[in-house]
């Protein structure tokens, strides 16, 4: 049996397609999209209308991320006031693009399982982790945090969320993060997806990376009118894909509580951000 997995294209259409082109390629019997599919990025109608065919021809299967929820929740609610109003002018950007197909992103679940044909060969898949699709499971999360977490009985835990591939072992449990196909956070722009096989009653996996057109990425993002419109965040979403490292938590840290006590506004924190980020 073989299997792909994919996550994290966060509205990259010129990863997506690579990635669906080298997948299709490969010729998987399963092929799961690990969630956060729209938005952080330009394109989310066209990464939603290409995985929307895929999965009504194909067969391919998703899961819903925290982008995905959180653009659901902005067609269902309003902004509270007017600095949340500012605060995801992003998503908003983002569900004004995707309102004609948003019901295409209703019902997905949030954990999928598939075995391979064997005994004690169930994979389980999430986008995150079982407590929350916000809670990561990275290199760096002590075990004591992860245990526990777990679905017992399983061959592989499958994750995604933080945009860095990694495989680490709990008590025994393998736990393979896919990475990001459209934004990594390890230093490496490249896009990463993951290959299973079953082999001999065991699963093996590979981390594939790859590249692709980096300057029409680019270009999506500055022509679409997402960092334009979308509000002064999307400048460091633009630098995040751009760099390959995360940065919007160090700007959360240092001067989101001031803008949320109204001793800032939200703009010139950005280009203060920025400017130490050089």
């Amino acid at each position: 049996m073989k299997v792909a997995i994919f996550s994290d294209v966060q509205a990259n259409f010129p990863a997506m397609e690579v990635a669906v082109a080298q997948i299709l390629d490969w010729g998987p019997d399963l092929v799961v999209m690990d969630g956060d599919l729209v938005n952080r990025g330009p394109s989310s109608l066209a990464c939603l209308e290409l995985f929307d065919r895929l999965r009504h021809e194909r067969g391919w299967l998703p899961v819903k991320g925290n982008h995905e929820a959180w653009i659901l929740r902005c067609g269902r609610e309003a902004p509270r006031n007017a600095l949340e109003e500012q605060t995801r002018r992003f998503a908003d950007w983002t569900y004004r693009q995707v309102r004609e197909r948003v019901a295409s992103l209703e019902g997905w679940p949030d954990h999928l399982c598939f075995h391979g044909g064997h005994e004690n060969s169930w994979v389980h898949v999430t986008h995150a982790s079982m407590a929350s699709n916000r809670r990561g499971i990275s290199a760096n999360v002590p075990d004591e945090e992860v245990r526990g977490t777990l679905p017992e009985d399983i061959a592989l835990f499958v994750t995604a969320h933080t945009h860095r591939p990694m495989t680490r072992v709990l008590d025994g449990t393998p736990i393979l993060n896919v990475g990001s196909v459209g934004s990594p956070f390890d230093g490496d722009p490249r896009g990463s997806y993951a290959l299973l096989e079953m082999h001999g009653g065991r699963w093996s996996w590979e981390i594939v990376r790859f590249d692709y057109d980096r300057e029409r990425a680019e270009r999506d993002f500055l022509d679409s009118g997402f960092i334009e419109e979308g509000g002064p965040l999307t400048r460091i979403l633009f630098e995040e894909w751009r760099q390959a490292r995360l940065l919007m938590p160090s700007w959360r840290r240092d001067y989101e509580p001031a803008v949320l006590a109204g001793e800032r506004p939200l703009g010139p924190t950005v280009e203060a951000f920025l400017a130490e980020m050089g």
